[in-house]
């Protein structure tokens, strides 16, 4: 049985990522989930699984060595996939510090314990050991507005935020002991992702939580800053299929093929609550245009986003296959079945699960 160890995995992406490799594995795995259960982290994301004899739950925070390595001591780790991070951009903005230790830090601490668990007197690697890295199209800086410009994988990182910046760094890292030590891993770079179980501090969630609730949508400046947009289980896939069949030391760009303005993206999802709401649903009184609210634009805020997953493609055969229509409407679907979930994380009740279940 095949050993995975992911970081993050309470996180949006990363439990996306648990619940599809259960679905497609179900017993041929196991999985062992660190979290250290910051605000993003959740628990009630992975309750459904939580009872599985191949399931580990261990809370620890990445920059923790000790940890880290009593982990890979007491475990034979064939695969780690690296979601944990700290993300939101604004938050890095006002604070640099945190991001750089988790980011930075954290994922040095990984790299360390990974090395040192697979590395042989020799100086090669046990047989079947990969480290996946994943990070953001972030680090590449901002694109012209033309749409036959794209982020390649031999795009110079150029990163513009406190969060990029320390992603980068990240990747840096990562190819450093790719380069130096010869350490088999990779590294992943996806667009913006959307799906079930995201911390509604990001746009698609905060937009339908406050639509829903008749409350503003702030928009950053004109808000025409383009962003390529990617369902969340497509991703899951790609990083499997790179864990599979991606070549050792290459990076490889995950993008949707979903480029809208912010704009586009909030009307779209106004128009999708009223076209799935019941028409005896009184919150449809509250969706609409009216309450998109222009706000003072973000620091250093890229102008554009826009991935050419041609590489993954090619190599592995890997596309998106969600369209941005129906994956708003899954999104939005989810949320409303899962309106206990949304008020647990808006109002931090989500934290009492972990002490409750715990104790």
């Amino acid at each position: 049985m095949r050993t995975y160890l992911v970081t993050g995995g309470a996180g949006f992406i990363g439990s996306n990522y648990i619940h599809y490799m259960f679905r497609k594995y179900d017993t041929e795995i196991r999985i062992i989930n660190v979290d250290s259960l910051t605000y993003a982290g959740n628990l009630e994301n992975l309750q459904d699984i939580e009872n599985r004899e191949n399931y580990t739950f261990i809370k620890a925070d990445i920059c923790d060595k000790e940890a880290m390595e009593k982990i890979f001591e007491e475990n034979d780790i064939d695969r780690v996939v690296h979601f944990a991070a700290e993300s939101h951009v604004d938050r890095s903005i006002r604070n640099p510090e945190v991001f750089v230790q988790t980011n930075v830090l954290g994922t040095a601490v990984m790299l360390n314990a990974a090395k040192k668990a697979w590395e042989k007197e020799d100086g090669t690697y046990l047989e079947n050991k990969k480290f996946l890295h994943v990070s953001t199209d972030e680090v590449y800086g901002s694109l012209p507005d033309d749409e036959n410009a794209f982020f390649y994988e031999t795009t110079p990182l150029d990163p513009h935020s406190p969060y990029s910046a320390s992603k980068a760094s990240s990747d840096m890292l990562v190819k450093a002991y790719m380069d130096t030590y010869k350490f088999p891993a990779n590294i992943t770079n996806c667009s913006n992702n959307y799906g079930p179980y995201q911390f509604p501090e990001k746009l698609i969630p905060l937009m339908i939580n406050n639509a829903l609730q008749g409350k503003s949508l702030p928009v950053y400046g004109d808000g025409k800053n383009v962003r390529d947009w990617l369902y969340v289980d497509d991703h899951a896939k790609a990083i499997d299929m790179v864990q599979e069949q991606g070549k050792l030391f290459e990076r490889y760009n995950i993008g949707g093929h979903n480029e809208k303005q912010n704009i586009e993206i909030i009307e779209i999802i106004l128009e999708t609550l009223l076209e799935i709401l019941p028409e005896d649903d009184p919150r449809r009184a509250n969706v609409g245009k009216q309450l998109i609210t222009y706000v003072e634009d973000r620091k250093g805020h890229d102008r554009r986003y826009a991935i050419a997953p041609d590489k993954i493609k090619k190599d592995i055969g890997w596309y998106p296959e969600t369209m941005f229509k129906d994956g708003i409407k899954l999104t939005i679907k989810w949320f409303l079945e899962n309106e206990e979930w949304m008020k647990n994380v808006t109002s931090g009740d989500y934290q009492k699960y972990y002490s409750e279940m715990y104790k």
